[in-house]
């Protein structure tokens, strides 16, 4: 590898764990559990390594880059200094805290646009690519009061119902947000450029994949589990019963995302996956406030839901900058205790008050994401945003299913790797 700025170091750790072959999501999460930052990791020999994470993540980490790893890291840092153009890691304090209620949160994000989207109450909108005139008018009807409420729209950029969302939530102040199944600097389909600048500019486009990475059938599945996690619910317009769509629905469920379907006729193909999943528990659904109310977003004026919004985002990032700064200086346990007590310290005034109500609401049982909603009466992205500064701090445990439970006392302080 070429000499490198010290600026640059950081990055080409980064760069080189999320290239490397077989080195999956989860396993490397766990290895930053353990080490902190991606340089330590790469300092530890194959044994401590295979101890943690097993045998297949560290030979994947500890694999020498090949000779194209230069030229990689060149065209990620040219890219990133790019008008609009933001690289995230998982130590950053912009990623997306939604995404860090995932098992796998990917490592790197590669972003254009509004960054501070990511941070605000969030729907998805999915369907068929072949969707008939009547599901896109109501792809683009129900996107639009989402966003005029102050909702970001989440969907894929495919053709059909996504590109109907993405046009309505373009409409409102709630804008929208493209997760993609290639690098970020391609679009797909071909269809979509205009779509797409429009959305670099109005919203964001959001991609884990390496810059260059072509549209690949196997990308898409992976592509539909970031949509869910971004959202707090999904919402199906139109699709067969083989949709991909329905992946997505499942791994919302999964997730602990609450999962919403316009019904169709019994003899319309378009409608069978909707009515299969009205079957199998997602919520009928016939007008966009029915969303709004039951996700306990709160129909607002449009200027208020956006002053709210970006306070929220700001005290997201400002309140985590800290963390940045302190992982730096002590990676490793030490390094999540001394994030907790500087998150601890932070928690004073409002924040303080929100940390109380919100444990208060929690008791002593596993508690899911919406019950949380709806014992606090607290906005999405505040709610986001409290139950991530106490999980730092370490007085709660993140569930599978989006579910949060105390942390027990004497356990180790949780930092923003925490795999639980």
């Amino acid at each position: 590898m070429h000499t490198l700025p010290a600026t640059h170091i950081e990055l080409a750790a980064w760069l080189r764990l999320s290239l490397a072959t077989g080195l999956k999501p989860a396993a490397l999460r766990l290895l930053l559990t353990a080490f902190g930052l991606p340089e330590a990791i790469l300092q530890q020999d194959h044994e401590t390594l295979a101890a943690i994470a097993g045998e297949a993540a560290a030979r994947a980490a500890l694999t020498p880059t090949g000779p194209e790893f230069d030229a990689q890291l060149d065209a990620v840092i040219a890219w990133r200094e790019l008008p609009g153009n933001h690289l995230v890691t998982l130590d950053d304090p912009a990623y997306p805290p939604a995404l860090l209620t995932m098992p796998d949160p990917p490592p790197m994000l590669y972003i254009k646009g509004r960054l501070e989207l990511l941070h605000t109450r969030a729907v998805a909108l999915v369907g068929s690519r072949s969707a008939t005139p009547q599901g896109m008018d109501d792809a683009e009807r129900f996107a639009r009061t989402f966003s005029a409420a102050g909702v970001t729209v989440v969907s894929g950029l495919a053709q059909g119902i996504d590109g109907a969302a993405h046009r309505g939530g373009l409409e409102g102040v709630g804008s929208t947000v493209a997760a993609i199944g290639t690098g970020a600097d391609l679009v797909y389909p071909a269809a979509h450029h205009a779509l797409a600048r429009q959305i670099a500019m109005q919203g964001a486009i959001l991609s884990e994949w390496p810059l260059g990475t072509p549209a690949r059938a196997a990308n898409f599945p992976q592509r539909n589990r970031l949509i869910a996690g971004l959202v707090s619910g999904v919402l199906i317009v139109e699709a067969a019963m083989r949709s991909g769509s329905l992946i997505t629905a499942r791994l919302a469920n999964e997730m602990g995302r609450d999962i919403f379907a316009l019904p169709g006729s019994i003899h319309a193909p378009l409608s069978r996956g909707c009515h299969r999943m009205i079957k199998q528990g997602a919520k009928l659904v016939e007008t966009p406030d029915e969303v709004l109310e039951e996700l306990g977003f709160a129909k607002t004026a449009p200027v208020s839901a956006s002053a709210r919004r970006e306070k929220s985002a700001t005290q997201a990032v400002c309140s985590a900058a800290a963390d940045r700064a302190v992982m730096a200086r002590a990676p490793g346990e030490e390094s999540a205790q001394t994030v907790a007590q500087v998150r601890a310290s932070n928690m004073t005034g409002s924040s303080n008050r929100d940390a109380q109500r919100l444990l208060a609401a929690l008791g002593y049982a596993p508690t899911p994401l919406e019950i949380l909603a709806t014992r606090t009466e607290m906005d999405h992205a505040l709610l986001q945003t409290t139950l991530l500064q106490l999980e730092l701090a370490g007085e709660i445990s993140a569930l599978p299913g989006g579910r949060y439970t105390r942390a027990s006392h004497g356990r180790a302080a949780a930092n923003c790797f925490d795999p639980a």
